[in-house]
């Protein structure tokens, strides 16, 4: 089966840590765009970052700066979402998904309607 498997969510408390981690089976991601996106409750999707898997680049939403960092590894077929100084406002199901049609960033970035697999997300819960 083709499916992609978000895990590492949890509860943490605020100013903590998490890393997520999305394993793609059934296919290789290494030629593609991969990313991480967050829903809230009540809130609409939003792009947290992705990178490319053929050279490394990196593509961050400005909210998302300073505090998120996105990497992959190409040997696992795997990539990750570092989460420090965890807010209350990161509350939300983040997922994480494949853009099949792009293999690097430049000036432009995938578009939430571009990414073509969605793994079933993973729920992160910042407690004050």
């Amino acid at each position: 089966d083709v499916q992609l498997q978000a895990s590492g969510g949890g509860l943490v408390q605020v100013g903590g840590s998490l890393r997520l981690s999305c394993v793609a089976s059934g296919f290789r991601v290494d030629e593609y765009v991969v990313g991480w996106f967050r829903q809230a409750p009540g809130k609409e999707r939003e792009e947290i970052a992705c990178i490319s898997n053929n050279d490394g680049s990196t593509h961050y939403a400005e909210s998302m700066k300073g505090r998120f960092t996105i990497s992959s590894d190409n040997a696992k077929n795997t990539w990750y979402l570092q989460m420090n100084s965890l807010k209350p406002e990161d509350t939300a199901v983040y997922y994480c998904a494949v853009a099949e049609g792009w293999g690097s960033l430049t000036t432009l970035i995938p578009r939430a309607w571009e990414y073509t697999k969605w793994g079933q997300g993973t729920l992160v819960t910042v407690s004050s």
